[in-house]
């Protein structure tokens, strides 16, 4: 089973002026990431290929300086490196780039998102079973249980201009509602039949989930950086992290 992990980390980032080098706790955010792959890739009995996607030279430069040992050759074309440029189009190019070099096809894809970290090795492990027991599925990716539920407490806006629930139903209480998750943007698991269908989005019709059992979010806003921050500096994460 050939496994290529992918790190993507574009350098025009607009809401957190480089967030993906941005230190937090002592060490650039991509090193979280980076550190997981490589413990991931030391403990499964799989060849595996770590390569970064990038179109800046400043995060090429952070990450040779770190420990790792990851191919730095790739290159991301300038019209996948665009605000409007979707995730999946730059995936496919890098897994392209790999397979032409390395003269090999991979089986599975791993997608793992700099600004959502706080995944461990056993995650991996799991969720690739997961995908790896299920002949039908074509993907997966990872979700935590979803603190707002549209069947109770989301709204949206109606055609009369007024707001009401996402999902009408009878339930009066979030508890007896049905189970939604949210996306937590950490990590996707690709079968190479996903790739060969074209598809545009990391959600199909045969997709699968893991749901996370500790704390797991994307870091979009400054606060999201102290937090974690917090988090770290104080030994408050509930899992093996590091």
């Amino acid at each position: 089973m050939e496994i290529l992990i992918t790190i993507c980390a574009r350098g025009g980032s607009k809401g957190i002026l480089g967030k993906n080098i941005k230190m937090i706790n002592g060490k650039p955010l991509i090193y979280y990431t980076l550190n997981t792959a490589n413990l991931f890739k030391d403990k499964l009995d799989s060849p595996i290929d770590i390569v970064i996607s990038t179109d800046s030279n400043e995060i090429k430069s952070v990450v040779s300086s770190l420990e790792f040992k990851l191919d730095l050759d790739y290159i991301r074309p300038d019209f996948l490196a665009t605000d409007s440029a979707g995730k999946i189009g730059a995936i496919k190019d890098v897994k392209n780039y790999m397979e032409k070099k390395h003269n090999k096809t991979y089986d599975y894809v791993l997608d793992l998102d700099v600004t959502s970290p706080l995944r461990s090795v056993k995650d991996l492990e799991n969720a690739l079973e997961i995908i790896t027991n299920n002949k039908e599925a074509l993907n997966l990716f990872s979700v935590s249980p979803a603190n707002r539920n549209p069947y109770f407490n989301m709204v949206e806006k109606n055609k009369d201009g007024f707001y009401d629930l996402c999902k009408h139903s009878e339930y009066l209480t979030r508890q007896s509602a049905p189970q939604v998750l949210e996306l937590n943007a950490s990590f996707y698991w690709y079968k190479k039949t996903y790739f060969e269908m074209n598809f545009n989005s990391a959600i199909t019709n045969k997709s699968l989930v893991y749901i996370m059992d500790h704390v797991c979010f994307d870091l979009d806003h400054p606060t999201d950086f102290d937090f974690l921050e917090y988090l770290l500096e104080n030994n408050k994460i509930d899992f093996n992290f590091i």
